[in-house]
């Protein structure tokens, strides 16, 4: 994990950035494919959402979110992914509803420049190294 500084636009740009953010969500995709059919099931999708712990922690102390209620969100959440329905998420699929999730991140952001904890390989993080690469250059 790292402290890193962005906003809402190093986030955008990533976005806009086809190659780069097409490649990396295409690496992603390839690391969830876990029996590498080239779809994801809801059990591969699963793992990595119960791996966020998002639910069952509140600012960073372990709770015990209700199974159910928990059940619910993560098959809303493949539902999401899921466009057509058909219980499998193509790596199409995967690519816009992700690239919808950090377009909201961005507005949710906005373009004042906030600290944040990122994990390694995550997408923000990604984000912010592409964007000191820009700027490098």
């Amino acid at each position: 994990m790292s402290v890193e500084i962005l906003d809402g636009a190093t986030i955008v740009n990533f976005v806009e950035d086809d190659e780069v953010f097409g490649a990396i969500v295409r690496e992603r995709f390839s690391h969830l494919d876990i029996d590498g059919d080239g779809v994801l099931s809801y059990e591969e999708m699963l793992r990595e959402l119960q791996s966020l712990r998002v639910f069952e922690t509140h600012f960073g102390i372990d709770v015990k979110p209700d199974p159910d209620e928990l059940s619910s969100v993560y098959g809303s959440l493949f539902l999401q992914f899921d466009r057509d329905c058909n219980g499998k998420v193509d790596v199409g699929e995967f690519m816009e509803e992700t690239k919808k999730m950090m377009v909201a991140m961005a507005n949710g952001i906005g373009f004042s420049p906030v600290q944040m904890v990122l994990e390694e390989n995550s997408l923000l993080k990604r984000a912010v190294e592409r964007e000191s690469t820009k700027v490098g250059a």
